[in-house]
């Protein structure tokens, strides 16, 4: 059996650039800061394998939209560019237990 490992790319969106402000955190050339994701089809086939991938999404959009600064003001940006970043990768892999796992994920982060 051979491993199927699809790759999602994470892009912090403009509200990442816009998060980094001044300090200079994007990349010098003007670029979006990406970030390869990994993981096994067969990781999606159950849901602590769901889990997992999402886990991976999620600390890769923490890498890609960093929390440079103590201002709530930016803090929110970043949390909106994660956010965006995440549901962007799930949509991406289009898997119905991954956007379970997403879902309940982001409802505990709103409620």
């Amino acid at each position: 059996m051979t491993k199927l490992a699809t790759k999602i790319l994470l892009l912090g969106g403009l509200a990442g650039l816009a998060a980094a402000g001044a300090a200079g955190a994007s990349p010098a050339n003007g670029e979006v800061a990406t970030q390869i994701v990994s993981y096994s089809a067969d990781m999606l086939d159950t849901d602590s394998g769901a889990q997992a991938v999402y886990h991976r999404i999620a600390k890769a959009a923490e890498r890609v939209c960093p929390n440079i600064s103590y201002s709530l003001l930016v803090h929110s940006r970043v949390q909106k560019c994660r956010e965006d970043a995440i549901s962007a990768a799930v949509n991406k892999i289009h898997n119905q237990r991954l956007a379970a796992v997403h879902a309940a994920a982001s409802s505990k982060s709103s409620g």
